[in-house]
């Protein structure tokens, strides 16, 4: 792991914490964390002393029976300094008939799902050799699922999906995503009546007199054990292309169930957009030697490499192209490394295609969920398949991490970060770890980032904000802001440091100072042309948090005698916004406090929703307004009116779904 200690310039004098005290800190949270990586180890299966080159499937399936005779070809190459045996990974609900090491038979034992195989003889390091090993049975399938015999409505269906520890319910392997094979081939013998769909290129299909037919699938390119996949039936085959340049194309080739194909052929004729936009962002659609397709199977996507398997149509399989087939998490503690990008991924290509509104009503939607997220994004039990694919933290969480990334550097560097490792020399068509990426980030950005990455990716939840602030007037138009950031006491880390949008509005317009925000509590001073009106904390989203409070210094007289009503943010939306305020001293009220009335209406007039009912003292406050709890809410023009004492505001906004 490579840690770096944090220095960074503060513009703002008014900050209070000790540099030196805050190294301090971190070297303590850094050394916690190495600790926890170190305790948290677990044995991945697959044995160390090998490296796999290759995997050549050679499989006869038939449907009813539901049955699979299979023989795999490995190529090895010793990784150790001497080895006098090894074992494969392969459960023990199929059984292996027979083995030959190099041509010849071998002594095997497959005993608690591994094969453990005698050498013939002392293999040295680098050397290689070659196993063929005869199986056969019934797949029993693990975890969330591995390989399916099943009816899709009146179709015969066979599908795999291995992720992450289902390759060895059907096929022998080193079931790790450490050690990708260099190539591989898949021979499918089945009924003629079903089609067999594969990773790379058809490249033979063989009649036999027997009813069956064999096809031939070749993939040219390093694959992960989990990315090899099958999916067998009477499919229909749509064909579209990505045209890479003037003169070139690749096949996408979609293999669907018939009766699908006027429901989904709009998604279906917008792949290539979405492979387009993808490659002008993080380099050329990494197989475009070979093809990109889509295979229907079941509920949800799996992004099988050149062939996803789908149930659920969108981007994210397109992405995983590059982030999880290109690039693999090393094992799956980083497991965000493919499905937090894959996730973003989706939602840059929506902002890309429909513009920011629709990006920001997406980051929105993922920051809720993600606020459902427990222990931290690196994964703690990696052998615990639900942690792994846990979709609050792997999925959202890892996509708020890239936008909260985004926020901090820029867009133009953010971008760069992301091409910059799809093609890093190393890691292109290998694995990565969190660690790998950092290291890229920090090199493009020009600086460390090593606190964003332990306090994101291996520290726990989010920082919870209250904000105090209050103005004093310093010339005839210049006032001074004091501000107060505190954080509610977080486990791990104790509280998040992140740079912090302030945008203010006066009566000279608005403005947006950005605050360094590395301690519990922390004050800050700055300058603002014009008399201040309000503030929003975090006007762009930026951050996954929650602000408890954004509160007035009701002493001072020029905010305390003034009600206000600000723009919802984001607008458009969908389905949460936000929505900030000002309540002044009421005449009537009693000790400082007042009625506040805020609700939401259609066009019509007609009441939707109530987000405040109750007495307030003076201050500023803001609501969320989450429009996805509201049965049968269209999209369209609403408004929100508040109400508190003789003041009475309303605005209008637009949710888009």
């Amino acid at each position: 792991m490579f840690f770096r200690i944090f220095t960074i310039l503060l513009i703002l004098s008014s900050i209070t914490i000790a540099q030196t005290d805050y190294d301090l800190f971190l070297k303590a949270e850094k050394e916690k964390y190495v600790k926890i990586l170190e305790a948290s180890e677990i044995n991945y299966p697959g044995d160390s002393k090998i490296d796999v080159t290759y995997y050549g499937l050679e499989l006869n399936l038939t449907y009813e029976p539901a049955y699979l005779i299979g023989a795999v070809r490995i190529d090895i190459r010793i990784d150790t300094t001497s080895a006098n045996s090894f074992f494969i990974d392969l459960k023990n609900t199929l059984t292996v008939d027979s083995l030959l090491l190099n041509g010849s038979p071998a002594v095997f034992t497959h005993i608690d799902d591994k094969i453990n195989i005698v050498l013939d003889r002392t293999y040295i390091l680098n050397e290689t050799l070659s196993v063929i090993i005869f199986y056969r049975g019934l797949p029993d399938p693990t975890g969330q699922g591995s390989f399916y015999f099943e009816p899709y409505y009146e179709h015969s269906l066979i599908w795999s999906k291995s992720e992450p520890y289902g390759t060895s319910d059907w096929f022998p392997c080193k079931d790790t995503p450490a050690d990708k094979a260099d190539s591989s081939d898949v021979w499918v013998t089945v009924d003629t009546v079903l089609i067999p769909v594969s990773n790379g290129t058809l490249e033979t299909i063989i009649n036999n007199e027997d009813g069956t037919h064999t096809y031939h699938w070749k993939n040219h390119h390093p694959i992960a054990q989990y990315l090899i996949s099958l999916a067998i039936s009477d499919y229909y085959q749509y064909d579209t292309y990505f045209h890479y340049s003037i003169s070139d194309s690749m096949p996408i080739t979609h293999y669907i169930f018939p009766e699908m194909l006027n429901n989904i052929k709009p998604v279906l004729d917008e792949t290539d957009d979405m492979l387009e936009v993808f490659s002008n962002k993080f380099g050329i659609y990494p197989f475009v030697d070979e093809r990109y397709g889509h295979a229907a199977t079941w509920g949800g996507g799996m992004e099988h490499q050149t062939c996803a398997s789908m149930g659920v149509w969108g981007a994210e399989p397109i992405a995983h192209q590059w982030f999880g087939d290109k690039i693999t998490c090393k094992d799956w503690h980083h497991i965000w490394l493919n499905e937090g990008f894959a996730t973003y991924s989706e939602i840059l290509y929506r902002e890309m295609k429909y513009g920011k509104s629709v990006y920001d009503s997406l980051i929105a939607y993922r920051m809720r969920r993600a606020l459902n997220a427990t222990g931290s994004i690196w994964v703690q039990n990696a052998s615990d398949i639900y942690e792994i694919l846990n979709p609050f933290r792997s999925y959202s969480k890892g996509a708020c991490v890239l936008h909260m990334l985004r926020g901090i550097v820029g867009d133009e560097t953010f971008f760069n970060i992301l091409y910059t490792y799809a093609n890093d020399p190393v890691l292109s068509y290998g694995v990565a770890t969190t660690e790998d990426f950092q290291e890229i980030a920090e090199e493009v950005y020009g600086q460390s980032l090593d606190y964003f990455f332990q306090e994101w990716i291996y520290g726990e939840n989010y920082p919870e904000y209250t904000v105090n602030w209050g103005t004093t007037l310093v010339d005839d138009n210049t006032y001074k802001i004091d501000m107060n950031i505190t954080q509610e006491m977080n486990s791990d880390p104790q509280f998040f440091t992140m740079p912090v949008q302030i945008k203010v509005y006066t009566n000279s317009g608005d403005t947006t100072i950005t605050v360094f925000n590395n301690s519990q509590s922390q004050d800050f001073q700055f300058e603002v042309t014009g008399k201040p009106d309000s503030i929003v904390f975090d006007p762009g989203n930026w951050i996954l948090k929650k602000v408890e409070d954004i509160i007035n210094d009701v002493n001072d007289p020029s905010v305390t005698d003034r009600f206000s009503l600000s723009q919802n943010y984001p607008n458009p939306f969908n389905p949460i916004t936000n929505i900030g305020f000002r309540i002044a001293n009421l005449p009537d009220s009693k000790a400082g406090f007042g009625f506040v009335s805020l609700k939401v209406y259609d066009v019509l007039g007609r009441e939707v929703a109530t987000l405040v009912n109750e007495e307030k003292p003076a201050g500023e406050y803001e609501v969320e307004f989450d429009a996805s709890g509201i049965v049968n809410l269209a999209s369209g023009i609403y408004f929100y009116k508040l109400q508190a004492g003789s003041f009475s505001d309303t605005k209008k906004f637009i949710l888009i779904k």
